[in-house]
Order: structure tokens, then C-alpha cells, then sequence
């Protein structure tokens, strides 16, 4: 299993140990122990230009999900990327008045569940069952760890 980090961005860094070891331990939870999976942070600019291009949607959101298994029984162990905007994920943070670190793992859950197949805009009771997977993914992962180094603390 291999967990790639890009983070381009000036002012954050990725406490990238930490996000590996999270990431390996949900991928182990999914039955997803042998995969492979990149995990981007940008900023709003690229996160636009992604949505634009892949959904359609001329705006900024706060995480993409690109899966490169189609079936999943595939014998491919490449999982696909998780792409996450630390602005977005900043300001949802401070609306929601918790950490950055928090909001960037929740987004990171979300993600590498689109990535196994979970889709909440497929149905309303698929929405529920990807909230439920999420709740409990997320109890898995508790404390919350730091996986984020900012200048901009959120």
C-alpha cells in the first residue's frame, strides 16, 4: 500500500507520517489494506478549475474524489485521489467552530469513501448509509490527530 501527499500550497504544510498512518488505518477498516491512494491539498483557484472540468460546477467545494476502479472487484491497487481545499476546508471549520485538523479528516473520510463506491448524491438512503459509514469511521480515528501545519491556523 502506498499513500502519495501533494501539497503545493506556501503557507500549510502536511504532518504527512500522521495523514499516512490515518489513511492506511480507515484504507485497513474498508478492506482496502493493499491499496493505493494520493491525497492533494490545494487551494480554492485549483479546486474551481477541478470542479469546472470534472463536475461542471464553476465554483470552489471542498473535497473531489476520483476513483480509478470502475468495477470493484478490479485487481487494481490504486484506489484513486482524494483532493481537498484547505480554504474551504478552513472556513467550514471556523463555521462549524472546530479545528482544521478535523475538518480536514472528515473530508478525507468522505473522500476515500466515494472512492470505495459510496455516493450520497445517488439517493437519499444512500446518503444515509455513507453519513452512518462516516460516523463510524470517524470513531475509529479518535483523539483527533494534527495533520496540518498552518500559518493559518483555523
Amino acid at each position: 500500500m502506498s499513500i502519495f501527499i501533494y501539497c503545493p500550497l506556501k503557507r500549510t504544510s502536511v504532518r504527512r507520517l500522521t495523514l499516512s498512518r490515518v489513511t492506511n488505518g480507515l484504507l485497513r477498516l474498508l478492506g482496502e489494506a493493499e491499496a493505493d491512494v494520493s491525497i492533494g491539498f490545494i487551494g480554492d483557484t485549483r479546486m474551481r478549475r477541478l470542479n469546472r472540468t470534472y463536475r461542471r460546477q464553476d465554483r470552489t467545494t471542498d473535497v473531489l474524489a476520483f476513483a480509478y476502479r470502475e468495477d470493484p472487484n478490479a485487481a487494481s491497487s490504486v484506489l484513486g485521489d482524494v483532493v481537498i481545499s484547505i480554504p474551504v476546508a478552513r472556513r467550514q471549520a471556523k463555521a462549524l467552530q472546530h479545528s482544521l485538523d478535523e475538518e480536514v479528516l472528515r473530508l478525507l473520510i468522505h473522500g476515500i469513501l466515494h472512492l470505495v463506491g459510496y455516493d450520497h448524491e445517488q439517493s437519499r438512503r444512500e446518503a444515509q448509509r455513507m453519513q452512518r459509514k462516516e460516523a463510524g469511521l470517524w470513531q475509529m480515528i479518535l483523539p483527533i490527530p494534527r495533520v496540518i501545519e498552518s500559518s493559518e491556523r483555523g
